[in-house]
């Protein structure tokens, strides 16, 4: 009978957009693979999605356990509940590893393993603690990781600043940069007639300057900056699309329309055809706060999209200023719109320039490529 191996996250939408393909490489290894998450609550993806995910794990014979993580980490009583849950799982099952993400998931299935005796690994997406976080999130997140590294066999991280800061401070056995989840780099190159088409879709001229942006909507991912950024600019022919479902959605609907916003700034929801979009845009958009290494803006890059994003850890890794875009800080509005208005100019007067950035994304995100985050993970599971 093959080993068993569990993954362990928060939430379900982080093993559907993130792991997937570490489900496949451990099955092709041999190993019987479960996954321990809430497929309840505190996802980032439709509840259909989340049907979805199931019936993909258990045609890939991946059994699943609901574990009631709260991804708050002030709900006490839930988390330990969870925790506790989790041990009955380690207890009934003889595990060769696991492998943790997120900051609640990744704690208590470190702990867990720690209890029985079960080599961990840890992914930190983005440590919630980095050059400029709110000092709440050093004095609470900073402390536990230290903590918890002691009880971690390896610890991969996404970017250089992690790297650094956990070669400095932390106890884990082993750590190993990792580029990222990877991503397809093969551009989805779309005939003119189905950009054209894409965007009567969604109601964007033709000519018009598109600006894009695909995130879940918190006030981590700062859209409200972008469209007071939009709301100064006062040009017509900028239109910015945001895709994404999340709590603040609702809030900023409410502000574009107070204010008359409506023609030029859209909430696109959920959508599965994002790729198309961005084949259509002219620009791509991250105002976040915080991240690890954003796989909506890779994406972007490996579409050939120049790029207005916030300077800030992982980012940086990804886009150097004025090279493939531009960097602004990511509560400045007068800084996002001044990068805009330089995107812009260059569509209008230097054509040249706006593809040469396209192309510098192209080439840079090469080497974070499905194909090398994966031999990555093969010498990870392998060890």
């Amino acid at each position: 009978m093959s080993d068993k191996v569990l993954l362990v996250a928060s939430v379900a939408s982080m093993i559907q957009q993130f792991n997937m393909r570490n489900i496949d490489i451990l099955l092709q290894m041999g190993y019987q693979v479960e996954v321990a998450c809430n497929f309840a609550e505190g996802n980032t993806c439709a509840p259909e999605q989340i049907g979805e995910l199931k019936k993909e794990l258990e045609s890939k014979q991946v059994v699943w356990h609901q574990i009631d993580f709260a991804r708050n980490v002030f709900k006490l009583g839930q988390n330990a509940r969870a925790y506790r849950q989790l041990k009955e799982l380690f207890k009934k099952n003889q595990y060769h590893f696991v492998h943790c993400h997120s900051p609640i998931g990744g704690g208590l299935g470190r702990l867990a393993a720690h209890k029985y005796k079960t080599h961990a690994i840890y992914t930190a997406h983005g440590f919630h603690f980095f050059k400029g976080a709110p000092a709440k999130n050093w004095l609470l997140f900073y402390p536990v990781e230290k903590y918890l590294s002691r009880y971690t066999d390896e610890l991969l991280v996404i970017n250089q600043e992690d790297y650094e800061l956990a070669k400095k401070k932390f106890h884990m056995k082993q750590l190993t940069y990792i580029p990222g989840i990877g991503v397809n780099v093969t551009p989805h190159d779309m005939p003119q007639e189905a950009k054209n088409k894409k965007r009567q879709e969604l109601g964007i001229p033709e000519s018009a300057f598109l600006i894009v942006q695909v995130a879940e909507f918190t006030a981590n991912k700062n859209q409200r900056t972008v469209i007071k950024a939009l709301e100064k600019m006062k040009k017509a022919d900028i239109y910015y699309v945001m895709c994404g479902i999340g709590p603040e959605k609702e809030e900023l609907e409410q502000y574009v329309k107070e204010h008359h916003l409506e023609k030029n700034i859209q909430f696109a929801g959920f959508r599965s055809d994002v790729h198309e979009i961005l084949q259509c845009a002219d620009c791509f958009v991250l105002s976040s706060f915080r991240e690890g290494l954003s796989v909506a803006l890779m994406e972007a890059m490996a579409e050939g999209l120049p790029v207005v994003c916030s300077r800030i850890r992982g980012n940086v890794d990804l886009i150097e200023d004025g090279v493939g875009g531009c960097l602004a800080a990511p509560e400045e509005a007068g800084a996002y719109g001044e990068a805009f208005e330089k995107i812009f100019e260059n569509k209008r007067n230097k054509p040249e320039q706006l593809k040469k950035m396209g192309e510098q994304n192209r080439q840079k995100i090469r080497q974070f490529s499905e194909e090398t985050v994966d031999e990555i993970m093969r010498k990870v599971y392998r060890r």
